[in-house]
């Protein structure tokens, strides 16, 4: 661990420039955090938050760092962290306890996937909403979306009603699986794909549709993707949910608390996804896989909160039925559905909003208005991308980043 987190202990010290989508969004979303505690201490050392060029350092996290590198996972989960952390919520009203931090346990998980064409699309299944993503490509698989073309009409509506299809069965079953028993299987059958397939129809946006009528039993994000000179390959993501998540930065820690407690429903008692001790909520972070005839093939991701899964169909897409590149398929315009049915208790009953980025044709935004679809054009919402694809016959990787984040592709 210590070799580990020595350059993250060294750029905390020393610094780094901040880029520019980085700080644009610090900028950007700061505000009514500045009276929060540790907050301005933290993220605003010059009365400001980091601009683009300067250089920001975080010693306090560094210090953080070394403690953890020295004594282990314990020094966060039951050695002085824990503490500070403890002090720090009682002192603010708050409700995580040092007994929670102690009796923390994380846990391995079967993935869960689905065949595309030919590929196997791997997925984390619930609390996370990776199902959704396969449940969209189940659907898709009974079109002809190669012979659409891509950013038609045709492909654009189907895609839509698909993730609008989906969304609807993640906004109810999606949950902690320890507290719910989850119809997976069902909802990732090709059987079921096709039920769900048959309620769109191909020349109206709907305005609702219903979640799958199976029974359930009560019971700020970074990604990226490495691979080593073994063939080993991870698919990471990680993330605080808002900007600056809570906002809450205990004592001389040197970072915010998560405020991801916030995806509970605490409008619905009996609902899956309902605020209980001891439950994890409805979560958005999915890294995904791609194999081909049993063998490694992409590693991706696509952060972005509720764009995810339905980047993730978009890029499956690209790749297998529009035959684009590891980099364009990421480079390629995106359309993000917004408005469906959410986990958190809200329901779609007005057909959501197609928001669709620059690069479609403005034929194509008039046909589908004439289908029912409300169309707008905001900006930066469409996710960021990465990616590593591997050819096993030459032994060579490929990588792929996108340019509406700060990331990259780099190879040693």
């Amino acid at each position: 661990m210590e070799t580990l987190l020595k350059p993250a202990i060294d750029y905390g010290r020393e610094g780094f420039p901040v880029s520019e989508v980085i700080a644009f969004e610090m900028e950007s979303n700061y505000r009514g955090m500045e009276e929060l505690p540790g907050f301005a201490e933290t993220y605003m050392p010059n009365g400001h938050t980091p601009r683009k060029g300067e250089v920001f350092k975080n010693p306090n996290l560094s210090d953080t760092y070394e403690k953890i590198a020295k004594e282990g996972r314990d020094s966060f989960y039951k050695g002085d962290i824990a503490r500070i952390i403890d002090t720090y919520m009682k002192k603010h009203g708050g409700f995580l306890s040092y007994e929670d931090l102690a009796s923390h346990t994380s846990n391995w998980v079967e993935p869960v996937s689905t065949n595309y064409r030919g590929y196997d699309i791997w997925e984390l299944p619930p609390n996370g909403q990776g199902t959704a993503a396969l449940q969209m490509l189940n659907i898709l698989e009974g079109y002809d979306i190669a012979s659409m073309g891509f950013g038609s009409t045709e492909y654009l509506h189907v895609l839509t009603e698909a993730k609008k299809l989906a969304y609807e069965d993640r906004a109810k079953f999606y949950s902690d699986p320890e507290f719910n028993k989850i119809p997976l299987e069902e909802l990732l059958s090709k059987e079921y794909a096709a039920k769900r397939r048959a309620l769109i129809d191909p020349q109206q946006a709907a305005n609702s549709y219903p979640a799958g009528d199976m029974e359930i039993e009560s019971g700020n994000t970074t990604y990226l993707t490495v691979a080593d000179k073994d063939g080993n390959m991870v698919s990471l993501i990680q993330s605080i949910y808002s900007e600056f998540a809570s906002g809450m930065v205990p004592d001389g820690l040197g970072f915010v608390l998560q405020n991801r407690g916030g995806m509970f429903n605490v409008q619905d008692r009996n609902h899956a996804n309902a605020l209980e001790p001891g439950k994890r909520p409805f979560h958005t972070i999915i890294p995904a896989f791609i194999t081909k005839d049993g063998k490694p093939y992409v590693s991706f991701g696509l952060m972005g909160g509720s764009v995810q899964p339905q980047g993730h169909a978009q890029i499956v897409v690209n790749l297998v039925d529009f035959g684009m590149n590891l980099q364009e398929a990421g480079d390629a315009p995106r359309m993000r559905h917004s408005g469906s049915s959410q986990p958190t208790g809200s329901v779609m009953t007005n057909g959501g909003t197609l928001n669709l980025e620059s690069g479609f044709e403005p034929e194509v935004f008039r046909e589908l208005r004439k289908r029912g679809h409300r169309i707008s054009f905001a900006v930066g919402i469409y996710g960021g991308y990465q990616a590593i694809g591997v050819d096993l016959e030459n032994k060579v990787y490929s990588g792929a980043s996108e340019s509406r984040k700060d990331g990259q592709a780099a190879g040693y």
